[in-house]
């Protein structure tokens, strides 16, 4: 089998902004390559029966403002539980990660960055000038960059890998596939460790 995790995500997820270090750090330690595959979350849920954050129960709302408390303490990692520019729209960010990948270029750092640039911050990502910023500190062409995320190659990318989410059963971000097997949520880090470090084939709903 190839060494691979395929890594599911989308920029306007806090939970994978506390998940991403901790997470490139442990597929670096057991010698995996990571490949990077954002998703639209509107298609995902759409498709597998997820709620937009507005319109879940106030409990579940709630709750979710607790458990970004505990994790944010828990990873040591700076978080804005009510950002000023939240929800948005993060497909700018997603196609431009795409687009760095595609170059082999440092999807990665650009990922951290923009994470950062919404939950800390309070940047709007949305909008183009925060990228071209990001890419320039990162050393990038800002315009070549922009431009190539926004043509026919990486759009059909980011939809296909709507469509390949779906289809290996991801529902939301983040979201680690080891071998078909989907490891849903940061949460879900130790036992993706314990999987790359046994070797086991992929547990399957039975």
């Amino acid at each position: 089998m190839q060494r691979i995790i395929d890594y599911y995500y989308t920029h306007a997820s806090p939970w994978a902004y506390l998940g991403h270090d901790a997470f490139l750090t442990l597929a670096d330690k057991r010698e995996y390559a990571v490949r990077f595959r954002p998703v639209s979350l509107t298609t995902v849920f759409a498709e597998t029966g997820g709620l937009p954050l507005a319109k879940r129960h106030p409990v579940r709302q709630a709750y979710r403002l607790v458990e970004l408390q505990r994790w944010r303490a828990y990873r040591n990692i700076p978080l804005t539980l009510k950002p000023a520019h939240f929800p948005v729209n993060p497909e700018l960010a997603d196609r431009i990660a795409l687009a760095i990948a595609v170059d082999g270029g440092p999807v990665a750092a650009y990922s951290l960055a923009v994470f950062q640039a919404l939950w800390t911050d309070e940047l709007d990502i949305a909008q183009e000038n925060v990228h071209r910023a990001i890419l320039d500190r990162l050393g990038l062409n800002a315009d070549a960059t922009l431009a190539q995320a926004g043509e026919k190659p990486i759009i059909e990318r980011y939809m296909a890998n709507q469509a390949e989410a779906i289809e290996t059963g991801v529902f939301g971000s983040p979201s680690y596939v080891l071998n078909g097997e989907v490891f849903w949520g940061q949460d879900r880090l130790d036992l993706l460790d314990t999987a790359l470090a046994d070797g086991r084939a992929p547990f399957v709903a039975p």
